[in-house]
């Protein structure tokens, strides 16, 4: 997957199918969209298309309150990493900016898709809306077809808008720590990327350190707090684990993570953890390692984990 940071770097891309959004969390109502961008793609021997900005929207024009209330299920990598996953050619990451939002949906579709992308499809979900005030939508770009030179198309509601592609209800489920349900509604593994840090506080000798993630997006959402079964990749290495989501005295939460097999790790690498389940709720950090140990006796964390 080719990713270009503004248009005029992506102008060599051949046929265009193109479609624009945010894409947080790639779930099954976003897949639906980039297989039919993949389908029209082969038909008209050109490249899949997906145009999204960063930063998020709401943190450029909201900014007093995005920290607060904006909850993203992934970080800008985590999402380019399942884009790339499901099959897209291309991805064209604009910057935000408070001058870019004043931009109308005709000069987006006439200077952008048209004028610089040569767009062949343009493709988006039901009720997307876009530009200056989100005044474009479908019906603007079915009547500017002619006038730009490409197909426009919307992928029908009864397709995206169904219980397992809710993004709110994807993010409930995350937040109450329904692992395995906000999977199904994902179509993949919740996931977080982060930075490896030692971490270490009293525990018994002949237990695991932990090692800390740091986080790479502010606004990341995350589980509920308690303990959860997690698979740990880092480069070639795979791993069953634990992770500890647990609050701190700033007010915001951490993430501790044990990997069963072991792992030598370099802090400017980066380690992907999948959540499987949640097996454990609320938990304070003094009593974590008694617990973990009667979870290690018994091989429940690892026996959840395929």
């Amino acid at each position: 997957m080719k990713i270009f940071r503004s248009f005029e770097d992506a102008k060599s891309i051949k046929n265009p199918v193109v479609t624009t959004g945010s894409f947080d969390g790639v779930h099954i109502g976003h897949k639906t969209i980039l297989n039919r961008l993949k389908m029209l793609a082969e038909k008209h021997n050109g490249e899949s298309v997906l145009i999204t900005f960063d930063p998020h929207p709401r943190k450029v024009l909201y900014p007093d309150t995005a920290g607060k209330d904006l909850k993203l299920i992934n970080s800008q990598e985590e999402k380019l990493e399942l884009l790339e996953k499901a099959g897209l050619n291309n991805v064209i990451i604009i910057e935000f900016t408070r001058e870019f939002s004043k931009i109308t949906s005709e000069q987006f579709v006439r200077d952008f898709l048209h004028g610089m992308l040569h767009a062949k499809v343009v493709v988006v979900g039901f009720n997307h809306h876009f530009g200056f005030n989100k005044e474009g939508d479908y019906k603007q770009l079915w009547d500017w077809q002619h006038v730009y030179n490409f197909e426009a198309e919307e992928i029908p509601e009864q397709e995206v808008q169904n219980e397992t592609v809710s993004s709110t209800k994807i993010r409930q489920a995350i937040s109450e720590g329904y692992m395995q349900r906000a999977n199904a509604y994902l179509d993949h593994y919740y996931m977080i990327i982060g930075q490896p840090v030692n971490y270490i506080f009293e525990r018994p000798s002949d237990y695991p350190s932990f090692v800390k993630i740091t986080l790479t997006e502010e606004c990341k959402l995350l589980p509920s707090k308690g303990i959860y079964a997690v698979s740990v990749e880092y480069g070639n290495f795979w791993s069953k684990g634990m992770a500890v989501i647990h609050g701190r005295s700033g007010g915001s939460d951490e993430v501790l993570l044990d990997i069963f097999d072991g792992m030598n790790f370099t802090e400017d690498q980066k380690i992907t953890t999948y959540f499987h389940k949640k097996i454990h709720g609320a938990i304070s950090l003094s009593d974590i390692v008694s617990v973990a140990k009667v979870k290690y006796a018994k091989g429940e964390i690892s026996d959840l984990i395929f």
